[in-house]
C-alpha cells in the first residue's frame, strides 16, 4: 500500500513538473516609445503628428522582434503593456498573436500595469534616460512638462529604475532593456551587468542620433531577448531597503505647491516634495498623484 502511494505521489510530482515545463516561462514586456528604433524627435511620439504613424510601426516591429526571441528561449506566456503617452500606440493587428496586449490609460501602475508575482521576468523595450541626462534621446522622467528629478532613498530614479523597483517588490527581475546607448549604460549602472541591453541608436544630442540600421536593430533585439531569458537567473530583482523615501523635484515652485497639503507630504524646498512609504507600490501611486496635481498648475 505504501509503495503504491509513493509511486502515485512520484507520478503526480513528475506530471506537475512536466506541466510547468510545458507552460513555459511567463514574461512581462513594458514598451515605451522614445527609445524605439528610428525615433529621435518628440514629434514622432505624438499621435497628432504626421511622423507618428511611421514611429508607431517601428514600435510594433521592435516589440515583435523581442517576442520572437522570448519564444525561442521558452516563453509560454507574454504580456505586452503599451507604456507611452495615451498607451494606445501599439495596434493589436500589428502585434504577434502569441502575445497579449494591455492597452489604454489611466492604469494604476502605469507602465507596469498587469505585472504580478506570477511572472518570471520583465523586459523594457524602447526606454529612455532620466531627465537631465546629457546625450540621451528625449530624456525625461514620467512628465517632461512637470518633473525635474525623482529620487528614492536618495538614489536618482529614471523611469527604468522606478519600474524595476515595482518589479523587484513583486519578486520579478528585469532581464533586458532596449533604448539608446546612454540609456543602456544608465540601466546597467543601476540594475547590474547581468542585465542584457540592446542599443538601437547612439544619441548625438537630445533630438539627434546615429541609428542602427533597422534590420540589424531587429536582429539585435531578437538575439538579446533570447539570450536574456535563457540566462535570467544571472540577475536578481532590483530592491532598495525599506522604508522608501520618495522625493520629487518639479520644474516650478507652483507645481510643488499643488501637492504640498496632502497628508504625509512635506515641502523640502521651493520645488521639492517628499514623503515616506513602507511599500514601493503604494509610494509609487502617491508619487503619480503628486505629478498629476502638479500638471494642473
Amino acid at each position: 500500500m505504501r509503495k503504491a502511494l509513493a509511486l502515485g505521489l512520484a507520478t503526480f510530482l513528475l506530471a506537475a513538473v512536466a506541466a510547468g515545463q510545458s507552460r513555459g516561462l511567463k514574461v512581462f514586456v513594458s514598451v515605451d516609445m522614445e527609445g524605439i528604433s528610428g525615433v529621435v524627435d518628440v514629434e514622432q511620439t505624438r499621435d497628432e503628428s504626421r511622423d507618428y504613424p511611421a514611429a508607431r510601426r517601428w514600435m510594433s516591429e521592435d516589440v515583435n522582434a523581442v517576442i520572437a526571441g522570448l519564444l525561442q528561449a521558452g516563453a509560454g506566456e507574454i504580456v505586452v503593456n503599451d507604456s507611452h503617452g495615451s498607451m494606445r500606440n501599439l495596434s493589436p493587428d500589428d502585434l504577434r498573436p502569441e502575445a497579449v496586449l494591455i492597452s489604454g490609460s489611466p492604469k494604476q501602475l502605469a507602465m507596469m500595469a498587469g505585472l504580478d508575482g506570477s511572472f518570471d521576468a520583465v523586459v523594457f523595450v524602447g526606454y529612455h534616460a532620466a531627465a537631465g541626462t546629457p546625450a540621451a534621446i528625449l530624456d525625461h522622467t514620467i512628465s517632461s512638462a512637470n518633473v525635474a528629478r525623482i529620487a528614492v532613498n536618495d538614489v536618482e530614479m529614471p523611469e527604468l529604475g522606478l519600474n524595476a523597483l515595482i518589479a523587484g517588490a513583486l519578486g520579478v527581475p528585469v532581464i533586458m532593456l532596449s533604448g539608446d546607448a546612454t540609456t543602456c549604460r544608465q540601466a546597467e549602472a543601476m540594475l547590474g551587468t547581468g542585465l542584457v541591453t540592446v542599443a538601437v541608436k547612439d544619441a548625438l544630442g537630445r533630438s539627434a542620433a546615429r541609428l542602427v540600421p533597422m534590420g540589424e536593430a531587429r536582429t539585435l533585439l531578437e538575439d538579446g531577448a533570447r539570450t536574456a531569458l535563457r540566462q535570467k537567473d544571472r540577475i536578481r530583482p532590483y530592491r532598495l531597503p525599506a522604508p522608501y523615501r520618495f522625493a520629487v523635484t518639479f520644474l516650478t515652485s507652483a507645481k510643488a505647491e499643488a501637492g504640498e497639503s496632502l497628508p504625509g507630504v512635506s515641502r523640502v524646498d521651493g520645488r521639492t516634495l517628499a514623503f515616506t512609504a513602507g511599500d514601493v507600490v503604494e509610494g509609487f501611486k502617491l508619487l503619480r498623484a503628486l505629478i498629476a496635481l502638479a500638471s494642473t498648475r
